[in-house]
């Protein structure tokens, strides 16, 4: 379990959390105040994505991210129709990974770490077999071992199977390795999919309305 873990080795990682959060968002401001305005420009208010999304142990917090599309109509099934309300800027947010930049302000407030399993959808909770239910044994991350293993273009089950295999065998020098890897998976743009493919996850989801009403991305972890 997390909490059995070496109390040093969890507060180093901790400490590099906060580290890494401050400095992001002091390096990367231009980056915030461009996409922001972008965003604004192309496709009004709001500029965030707001979404309850599970955490360590399961626990929920609210995942911010930047808007990548469109609020859902009435009738539409907010997950279903990812593909149609993605904007172009929101295509481009995806591809570059800017639209993950603003969950720094969950790494800073302790919802998240910088390297975790991604955070996924609160309906997954009660589908995940109790092996599946290991990955939130860690904190959530902004990447993660499956992200740099194939990221979206893995099958779901494989993407839980590698969060639970990152819990066993985590270490400060997995997570070194991971954002290492996540630099230069970013620079090169590589197994990135705008959407989340729902045919292959293995269970329906309704219509999954995001809190608060924005645009955003409901599937995609």
């Amino acid at each position: 379990m997390y909490v059995s873990r070496g109390r040093l080795a969890l507060s180093v990682k901790r400490g590099v959390d906060i580290v890494g959060a401050v400095l992001g968002f002091v390096v990367l401001a231009p980056v915030f105040g461009i996409t922001s305005f972008a965003i604004l420009a192309t496709q009004g208010r709001p500029i965030f994505f707001r979404q309850t999304r599970p955490g360590l142990h399961g626990r929920p917090f609210r995942i911010v991210k930047f808007c990548t599309m469109r609020a859902a109509q009435p009738g539409e099934n907010a997950y279903a129709t990812d593909a149609v309300r993605i904007t172009p800027m929101g295509r481009f947010l995806r591809s570059s990974s800017i639209d993950e930049l603003p969950e720094l302000w969950n790494v800073l407030r302790g919802d998240m770490s910088l390297v975790g399993p991604r955070p996924l959808l609160m309906e997954y909770l009660d589908k995940y077999t109790p092996e599946e239910s290991r990955r939130h044994e860690m904190p959530a991350g902004i990447t993660g071992w499956a992200a740099v293993n194939g990221r979206h273009v893995l099958k779901f089950r494989e993407r839980l199977r590698l969060d639970v295999q990152y819990v066993d065998e985590w270490s400060l020098g997995l997570d070194l390795k991971i954002l290492a890897l996540t630099l230069v998976q970013v620079l090169r743009r590589t197994d990135v999919a705008a959407t989340q493919d729902l045919a292959e996850i293995g269970f329906p989801l309704e219509t999954g309305a995001d809190e608060p009403g924005p645009p955003g991305s409901a599937g995609r972890g």
